[in-house]
């Protein structure tokens, strides 16, 4: 008996065109290295948010990570602008003349999306997966620039569109896809387990933000909405700000590989572990630059106190120059050659203006013997180590070779 045709389900035209959106993600597929990676990530992503930092510090930090995701997200979709170009815009240091405009109005762009993700979460607001929101991460991304005629911001595309490496869905299907794709996101396939919340917004984030690539449901700005999105849910579960930015900088670094990701996802019907493999891996490498600069910046707050507290009776005059010698010797972070000595900062050119080589050999060696700096031959470096209360024996065994 046949069925009865008014209980039919049509068959959209992206069912038969791109058989790889499924909106499925079989965890029992991924490999060792995946679950090992997401492990490594989360236990990363803790230590880092448990970091103590004075406001200051983690200010600049922030602005870094801030700048460097952000003139990724941008360069991805062939913009030229620089990291320290997107700083001194967060400065409001940079001012543009035409034509670089379009790129300044592109970044501050993504700067204003940034700011206002980070504000929701800051306040306690959820920033709702919706087609909506979607959307209005699209329009925010396109507001004031120059898109084509079919383009309107914040609106699914009604053309098709092609040359991509992948192909993007119909246009026809792009709005029941993104509905599709936010009751993914939202359903039981990413409700984390108890201790899981991070590893599964992860998975979530980078989800999402494959599917807006694959679907392309916008005129122009369908990367940076993707990455945007990403960023988002990175920050709902948590995520230190500063590392939610890592992977818009990985995508960045590897664009070749991130393209031929994005495109064998589509084609080899493995579906989107690869890419989430590929993805979490620059992750934790640029994890471990960001746990590298917070440590550094530990470690130049703990030297500065500790230089303080050494010399917090020492008042005179030779005494002042030392302390200043080692402050500023542990700025240069390298072997410094001792006819250079003065030249590491103005207040130490100052200090030894009119003395004699043998007064900086005197000062340098009373240093030595506090423990505060180390000599090899004609050169000398700061000795932060010693503020590394577990650093492992040996550690530095053999760096006094570097200064011959």
């Amino acid at each position: 008996m046949l069925t009865d045709p008014r209980h039919w389900t049509p068959v959209r035209t992206y069912e038969r065109t791109h058989p790889w959106l499924t909106f499925d993600l079989t965890l029992r597929r991924a490999s060792p290295k995946l679950w090992t990676l997401l492990g490594r990530a989360h236990s990363e992503c803790e230590q880092i948010a448990r970091v103590p930092l004075p406001p200051a510090s983690a200010l600049e930090l922030d602005r870094r990570c801030v700048a460097k995701g952000v003139a990724a997200n941008a360069a991805i979709g062939g913009s030229a602008i620089t990291e320290q170009d997107v700083l001194k815009q967060l400065k409001g240091e940079l001012g543009f003349q035409p034509p670089r405009e379009r790129l300044a109005q592109e970044t501050a762009n993504l700067i204003e999306a940034c700011k206002e993700i980070g504000k929701s979460f800051s306040s306690g607001k959820s920033a709702d997966l919706t087609v909506e929101r979607i959307k209005s991460l699209n329009r925010t991304v396109l507001a004031n620039t120059s898109v084509g005629p079919k383009v309107v911001p914040g609106e699914i595309r009604r053309h098709e569109v092609s040359g991509l490496g992948y192909k993007p869905a119909p246009a026809e299907d792009c709005e029941f896809l993104l509905g599709r794709l936010c009751q993914w996101l939202n359903g039981e396939c990413f409700a984390p387990p108890p201790d899981l919340e991070l590893v599964c917004g992860l998975l979530k984030a980078i989800a999402a933000h494959v599917y807006i690539a694959w679907i392309h449901p916008f005129g122009d700005g369908n990367g940076r909405t993707a990455r945007l999105l990403e960023f988002q849910i990175l920050l709902e579960v948590h995520i230190p700000a500063p590392a939610a930015h890592l992977l818009s900088s990985h995508y960045n670094q590897t664009r070749h590989e991130y393209y031929h990701q994005l495109q064998q996802a589509s084609e080899s019907g493995a579906g989107i572990l690869p890419f989430i493999e590929y993805a979490v891996q620059g992750l934790i490498d640029g994890l471990k630059n960001l746990s590298k600069l917070v440590r550094e910046q530990q470690t130049a707050i703990t030297w500065r106190e500790h230089i303080c507290q050494i010399f917090r009776d020492k008042t005179a005059g030779p005494d002042v120059r030392r302390q200043h010698l080692a402050l500023d010797l542990f700025l240069r972070r390298d072997w410094v050659p001792v006819s250079e000595i003065r030249q590491i900062s103005a207040r130490v050119a100052e200090a030894y203006a009119g003395k004699t080589p043998k007064c900086i050999s005197r000062d340098l060696s009373i240093l030595e013997q506090m423990g505060l700096v180390e000599r090899a031959r004609a050169a000398v470096r700061a000795r932060p180590d010693i503020v590394s209360a577990f650093q492992p024996a040996g550690r530095r065994a053999g760096d006094a070779n570097e200064a011959d």
